[in-house]
């Protein structure tokens, strides 16, 4: 059998294909002195069919906290003894939000909340947000509200929102361990509905939740098979009080074997660093996977944990000479 990264060298950045799930699988049981060449691969397969562009969005959370589900990773829910409070923010803060979102360069602000799916109060919150951000500030809005009704994607998209985030979170087959308040086929409608309605679909997952090592391939799998405008991958960071806090953090080497992985699942897809990284991966490793698949990150922190500081990802992307991707508006 030829090896899998000669192979995936002609499918993906010759052909422009995604791997399929068994191939990922064989990605993602390379050994780790490997990995350096995997993820050499997955840059050229980036810098071929996305190029040298780095997307860069930031993230608030309008509500906090008092989630009515039981995702095992999550410290929003109201289920655990996480200790986060639910909390609301108002239209003035939410436009200060995207004012100093835009002033490091990101072309992105979503505005997320802590919920199973938009009630009218907060339907009305995001209305009202969405319209303050657009006359204030130059920069395109994306929301993560939860499963939605066709009614609400049909309003969201009405109103101007450029992108929906609703992630998948787990493959399909461990989904019932790290959630029994909804279904992955929920999530999946949703996702359907978004990316029918006009809107860009945002949809990605996490991993390091003790998943197995095909599962991940799986999911990757799933994921392209969805066909997202952009993944968001993040890597869980163990929260007290979660029934997965006490696991432990993914090892570096298999969180870039898994970013190597998902670019070569999907060559054209935007990949972003999401949370959990910074833990995972630290500075170097950071690195190593903006030069390994990654075209787009998160700046700033996260919607219940410290993230960088927005210019140690700038300057990190100045010295590799990556530049931030524009903002871009349809005529």
């Amino acid at each position: 059998m030829s090896d899998i990264i000669e192979r995936a060298r002609v499918t993906v950045l010759a052909g422009g294909e995604g791997l399929p799930y068994e191939e990922l699988v064989e990605v993602l049981r390379l050994p780790d002195e490997r990995v350096p060449e995997l993820l050499a691969l997955a840059h050229e397969v980036r810098m071929a069919h996305c190029g040298p562009e780095v997307e860069v969005e930031g993230i608030i959370s309008l509500k906090t906290g008092g989630c009515p589900e039981d995702c095992h990773f999550c410290s929003q829910s109201g289920q655990f003894t996480s200790p986060v409070r639910s909390v609301w923010l108002d239209i003035p803060q939410l436009v200060k939000a995207a004012e100093e979102t835009a002033a490091t360069g990101a072309t992105e602000f979503c505005i997320v909340a802590a919920v199973r799916g938009p009630d009218e109060r907060l339907m009305s919150q995001v209305r009202d947000g969405v319209k303050a951000i657009q006359e204030a500030v130059d920069i395109n809005v994306a929301c993560s509200l939860g499963m939605l009704t066709q009614a609400q994607v049909d309003e969201l998209a009405a109103i101007g929102v450029h992108r929906y985030n609703h992630n998948l979170e787990a493959a399909r087959s461990y989904f019932t361990d790290v959630v029994t308040t909804h279904t992955w086929e929920e999530r999946w409608e949703t996702c359907e509905m978004v990316r029918a309605a006009g809107m860009e679909l945002c949809c990605g997952g996490l991993v390091g939740m003790g998943e197995t090592l095909e599962q991940r391939a799986e999911l990757a799998a799933q994921l392209a098979e969805l066909d997202p405008h952009e993944v968001p991958l993040n890597f869980l960071n163990p929260r007290p009080g979660t029934p997965f806090g006490d696991l432990p953090v993914m090892d570096a080497q298999d969180a870039l074997r898994t970013i190597a992985a998902f670019r070569l699942a999907m060559p054209r897809t935007i990949l972003r660093y999401a949370g959990g990284r910074e833990l995972t991966l630290g500075d170097l490793g950071t690195r190593d996977g903006l030069l390994g698949g990654v075209n787009a990150v998160i700046v700033g922190n996260y919607l219940t944990t410290l993230g960088r500081d927005p210019s140690e990802d700038l300057d990190l992307l100045t010295e590799l000479t990556m530049p931030i991707r524009e903002l871009a508006r349809s005529l």
